[in-house]
């Protein structure tokens, strides 16, 4: 008997009317990933194996119609009554989704829109965390896959490289010359350490100590009186 998963609430607690099919598409691909039943929805279900099958064609034949089996259940558990009526015919999850994505897809394509643009419009500003600017990239990255996006992770690093400021040129360059494999991870790791080198490598800020007012004339010249104007033709007693 599969164990009960807590992840599985957030399917119960936002189950899918319509309106919110992009938060419960999200919702249902934790929650596949966590149980190891997402599978199904990117792979084929194998051919049920003949009298002469191998015990490992019998095992993963099995594995497939069992994981299925539960995503499916997942699915139509996490729906509105009406739409729970409507696919419950349906043979497999996939199928469920497939259908689902016809008719809620404009959600779906908009959505996709906006975290695109949102992707590209990102850059990380001089003097700001890395850190910060790198999970909020992996997260728009992330979003445009659970939505559909297929982009290779190669890419993926690439593209934060691409919004980094100048201060990172160095890092650009070591990165290309040297041809580094870097997960997502391994990416925010090394970025963080280049950062420290970056701040510790930053000239002093010169501070001007000098001060101007417009109330003291510079030298410590004072300022001279202006002279009275002499009365001119002055009468005679």
């Amino acid at each position: 008997m599969t164990a009960f998963n807590p992840l599985t609430v957030i399917l119960t607690q936002n189950k899918l009317e319509g309106p919110n099919y992009v938060d419960w598409k999200r919702n249902l691909d934790i929650v596949l990933i966590a149980e190891e039943y997402k599978f199904v929805l990117d792979e084929v279900c194998p051919e049920k194996p003949g009298d002469d099958a191998t015990d490992d064609e019998q095992k993963a034949y099995q594995k497939w119609i069992k994981a299925d089996e539960i995503a499916r259940c997942y699915i139509l558990a996490s729906m509105s009554n009406v739409l729970q009526h409507q696919h419950q015919s349906m043979e497999s999850a996939y199928d469920i989704l497939e259908n689902l994505k016809e008719m809620f897809g404009d959600q779906n394509r908009a959505a996709k829109q906006t975290a695109m643009k949102a992707l590209l419009n990102t850059k990380m500003v001089e003097g700001s965390s890395v850190r910060d600017h790198v999970l909020k990239m992996m997260s728009l990255l992330n979003e445009l896959e659970v939505l559909g996006t297929n982009i290779d992770k190669d890419t993926h690093v690439e593209m934060i490289l691409q919004t980094l400021p100048d201060s990172f040129q160095l890092f650009r360059l070591n990165y290309n010359m040297n041809k580094m494999d870097l997960s997502l991870a391994k990416l925010l790791n090394e970025l963080q350490s280049a950062e420290t080198i970056i701040k510790s490598q930053a000239p002093p800020v010169a501070l001007n100590f000098e001060t101007c007012s417009s109330s003291k004339p510079r030298g410590g010249q004072k300022k001279k009186k202006a002279k009275k104007p002499s009365v001119s033709g002055a009468t005679a007693g």
